[in-house]
């Protein structure tokens, strides 16, 4: 894992100071100071450098299920992201992650598309079950990354 010069610290401290969240953080390293970090490198540094993300007020919980989509295995829930509001993704967690995967579950993009997804122990994100060449709606990519915080949070990852 990448080391952070005390002046970069500071700078990862202030932009979580200002309310950025983890992806935010992640995009400015490398933007930045050239530091390429996996989403979960990029966990694990907050936690290591003892720098605590602000969470923003939440609405209470909301469960989207899509009339096509199978009943979610476990937590299932809609957190809309304040720049995409259209987007309506269904993120769930398996109770028991899939071999090789710290977490994994299902997803329903907007388009009604599922999928299986999971991160592995080097932070790599899979998408699996949907169509070769599937690309999710842009407009669902912040969400889903919001909602897959969400969930490593409540995993205490």
């Amino acid at each position: 894992m990448s080391q952070l010069s005390p002046e970069q610290l500071a700078q990862v401290e202030q932009w979580a100071a200002d309310g950025a969240n983890l992806n935010q953080v992640q995009d400015r390293l490398k933007t930045e100071f050239g530091i390429s970090l996996t989403y979960l490198d990029a966990r694990l540094l907050m936690v290591d450098v003892g720098v605590r993300l602000q969470e923003k007020p939440r609405e209470p919980e909301k469960v989207a299920v899509p009339a096509e989509a199978p009943p979610p295995e476990d937590e299932s829930f809609a957190d809309p992201s304040e720049s995409s509001p259209v987007s309506n993704v269904v993120l769930s967690a398996d109770q028991v992650a899939i071999p090789g995967a710290l977490i994994s579950g299902q997803v329903t993009f907007s388009d009604g598309q599922t999928a299986t997804w999971s991160l592995n122990q080097m932070g790599r994100l899979g998408l699996t079950g949907a169509p070769q060449g599937y690309q999710p709606p842009r407009e669902d990519i912040p969400n889903f990354q919001q909602q897959l915080d969400l969930l490593m949070q409540r995993a205490g990852l």
